[in-house]
C-alpha cells in the first residue's frame, strides 16, 4: 500500500535492520555467475511489495536471505535483485507498489530462466488497509479471494444518479447490484483454501506486536459493528481487495464489501484492501498454464496497517492524512512474526506434506476456468469469455458479436 512518504521516510531512518543490510553491501551478481546453480528451486518465494516489507526479512536469525543478490531481467529497476539464501531454499522478490509494477516484476521472475518454480510455494507477504468491522490494527489475515475492486464504471458523487447508493458499479452493467458483463478476466482470483487454513494455523503460533499508540486509536471505534477494531491482533481468514487507488470512508468500504460479496457469489468476506495482489495472481496464473509456477501452491497473507474508514469522530480526509493510527510498524513486524511461522512450518514439514502439494478441494484459478476446474464465482466461464471478447477457434467473438 501507498503510506504518507513523511512516516516512511522517518522509520526508515529508524531501522536499524535497513542500517545493517543496506544495499550498497549486498555482493550483487548476474544471472549465469558461475557460482550460481543452473537452476535455483526454492522451496519458499517471499514476495514484497516496497522496502519496508522486505526489510522485515532481513538480519533474522533463522536464515539469511542477503546470501545471494541476484539481479534479473525485467525486475523492478527500484529493486531489481532477488534475494535468497546460501542453499536457494528460501528466495524474496520485491515487486515495487502498484498492479503495473507486480504484474511486470512477477513475471520477469517466473519466466528467469535462472528458476525452477514448479514446486515453489510463493508467499504473498504485504501490508493492507481493514476494515474495523472486520479485524483490527496489527492482525494478520489470509485470503482465499483477491478482488480486483477498482475494475468498474466510476461517476464522480457530485453527478450520481439519485437511486444510485455508490459511484462504482460493475462494468458492463447499470446499477451496482449487477454482475458485470463486460469481462477482463482479472476480476476475481480464488486460491487453495487448504493452504490458506494451514498457513493461518501456522500463523497462529506467532507472538503478534501491537503499540501503545494503536490501542489508543482503535479505542476509539466504539459504534455498534465495529467491535472487532477495538480487540488485540489476531489471524483471521478473510479476503483481499485489490486497487491502486488508496481510499478512505465507510461509504467505500462498503461499496467494495459489496463487491466482495457480489463478484465472489456471496463466498467472498472483505476485510483488507492492497494494490499489487491481484497483479500478482495474474502472472502467477499465466505462468502455472505452462507448468513454471503452480496455482495451487500460493498464500496470501496481508497485515493490517491502518483502517479502511475513520471512527465517528473523524472525517475521511482526517483519518487518511493527518492521524497516525499507530498501526505500520506492528503490522510491518508481524509480516516476520507470522510468516516466519508460515515459512518455518512449509520447510519442517517439506518430506511429508508440502514437497507433493497441498491438494485443494476448492476451485483455484480464475472467472474463465484458465487452470481447469468450474469457476465457483462468476457468471460461467463460457459466458465469461463470452463477455471478454474471446477469439475462438470457429471465428473472432468480440463483445457477443460474431465475426466469421
Amino acid at each position: 500500500m501507498q503510506l504518507v512518504k513523511s512516516l516512511t521516510t522517518s522509520l526508515l531512518l529508524a531501522s536499524s535492520c535497513l542500517a545493517a543490510a543496506s544495499p550498497a553491501t549486498w555482493q550483487r551478481s548476474q544471472v549465469g555467475a558461475k557460482h550460481h546453480p543452473k537452476k535455483a528451486a526454492p522451496k519458499v518465494f517471499i514476495v514484497s511489495m516496497f522496502e519496508p516489507e522486505a526489510a522485515a526479512w532481513w538480519g533474522i536469525p533463522e536464515f539469511d536471505l542477503l546470501a545471494h543478490n541476484i539481479t534479473i531481467p525485467g525486475a523492478s529497476p527500484v529493486f531489481p535483485d532477488v534475494h535468497c539464501t546460501a542453499d536457494y531454499s528460501v528466495c524474496q522478490l520485491i515487486t515495487g507498489e502498484g498492479e503495473i509494477n507486480a504484474a511486470i516484476t512477477v513475471s520477469s521472475i517466473a519466466l528467469s530462466p535462472f528458476f525452477d518454480l514448479t514446486h515453489t510455494y510463493f508467499l504473498i507477504a504485504g501490508i493492507a488497509g481493514v476494515n474495523p468491522k472486520v479485524a483490527t490494527l496489527g492482525s494478520v489475515t489470509f485470503a482465499r479471494y483477491a478482488i480486483q475492486v477498482a475494475l468498474q464504471y466510476e461517476i464522480d458523487l457530485r453527478e450520481l444518479p439519485d437511486n444510485f447508493t455508490t459511484s462504482y458499479f460493475p462494468q458492463g452493467s447499470y446499477a451496482p447490484n449487477q454482475y458485470p458483463t463486460s469481462i477482463y478476466g482479472t476480476e476475481v482470483f480464488e486460491v487453495n483454501a487448504e493452504l490458506r487454513t494451514l498457513a493461518a494455523s501456522f500463523a497462529k503460533k506467532a507472538n503478534l506486536s501491537d503499540s501503545e499508540a494503536a490501542q489508543s486509536y482503535r479505542s476509539k471505534y466504539t459504534a455498534e459493528g465495529y467491535e472487532a477494531a477495538t480487540k488485540a491482533p489476531s489471524v483471521l481468514e478473510c479476503d483481499v481487495a485489490t486497487t491502486d487507488v488508496y481510499y478512505s470512508g465507510k461509504l467505500l468500504s462498503e461499496t467494495f464489501d459489496n463487491t466482495t460479496e457480489l463478484w465472489t457469489n456471496g463466498t467472498g468476506k472483505y476485510c483488507t484492501s492492497a494494490q499489487e495482489d491481484n497483479a500478482t495472481l495474474q502472472a502467477l496464473l499465466r505462468t502455472s498454464t505452462r507448468n513454471l509456477t503452480d496455482f495451487s501452491r500460493i498464500i496470501v497473507m496481508r497485515t493490517a496497517s491502518n483502517f479502511d474508514q475513520p471512527h465517528t469522530n473523524q472525517t475521511a480526509l482526517q483519518h487518511l492524512r493527518y492521524s497516525d493510527a499507530g498501526g505500520f510498524q506492528p503490522s510491518i513486524d508481524n509480516l516476520y512474526n507470522a510468516g516466519i511461522e508460515v515459512v518455518n512450518g512449509i520447510l519442517n514439514a517439506w518430506n511429508s506434506t508440502f514437497a507433493a502439494g497441498v491438494k485443494p478441494s476448492n476451485y483455484i484459478g480464475d472467472i474463465f476456468g484458465t487452470l481447469g476446474g468450474t469457476p465457483d464465482f462468476g457468471p460461467g466461464a463460457a459466458q465469461a469469455l463470452e463477455g471478454a471478447g474471446a477469439i475462438t477457434k470457429r471465428g473472432l467473438v468480440r463483445r457477443g458479436v460474431r465475426f466469421a
